[in-house]
């Protein structure tokens, strides 16, 4: 798609910068009047808005984001937290059994964020099984925004898992969910992580 511009111009003068030898100076150029029609191709960058965002969530860290460890090392975090994060608004819980038998329970609702993985430096919830790697997932809290009952907009704080690519997935009531994208979550949605037999439960105070 081509983008016609007509442009008229009167003389103007211009200042441009040039350096030397460490300082800038700003010199005066004039400019003939122009009288231009000229076919310009659409910016891809504008055309790029138009476009739904198919990639990834964009959500790797750069190389300065590092734990250090008691002996020195560090351990490089691969993930880190979108602009539109929050800290939940409900008392969110994750009941955990393992086949019949209760596992145990976390609260997470104290951080926007939560972190699962066999690196007990980073993570904050351990995962054990040996299928899991140290960097599994997150839960994270995002705000969006939905539609109310009268057709207007309102912000609402809703989980979201993202799998960070780990050896052998994540899954939400027994079906894989896609690695580096938000997934959103539902009162009552089962996670495991790997090949472990563990189930995590997502509840809330509401219907605890």
């Amino acid at each position: 798609m081509t983008t016609a511009v007509t442009m008229t111009a009167t003389t103007t003068t211009t200042e441009t910068e040039t350096e030397t030898e460490g300082t800038a100076t700003k010199v005066g150029v004039a400019l003939p009047p122009l009288d231009l029609d000229i076919n310009l191709p659409a910016s891809p960058r504008c055309r790029d808005k138009a476009k739904p965002n198919f990639g990834t969530s964009g959500l790797l860290a750069a190389e300065t984001n590092t734990v250090r460890k008691t002996d020195g090392s560090s351990t490089l975090l691969k993930y880190n937290e979108p602009p539109e994060a929050r800290k939940p608004t409900q008392g969110w819980r994750l009941y955990v059994f393992k086949g019949k038998d209760d596992a145990g329970m976390f609260h997470i609702a104290r951080q926007s964020a939560y972190l699962f993985g066999r690196d007990h430096v980073v993570a904050d919830i351990a995962l054990d099984h040996p299928s899991c790697s140290k960097q599994h997932a997150v839960i994270q809290y995002r705000q969006i925004t939905e539609k109310d009952e009268y057709g207007g907009s309102k912000p609402v704080i809703k989980p979201f898992v993202i799998d960070l690519e780990s050896t052998n997935g994540t899954h939400v009531n027994d079906e894989s969910i896609p690695t580096t994208r938000f997934y959103e979550l539902r009162v009552g949605d089962v996670l495991k992580f790997g090949q472990s037999t563990k189930e995590y439960v997502l509840l809330h105070d509401d219907v605890s």
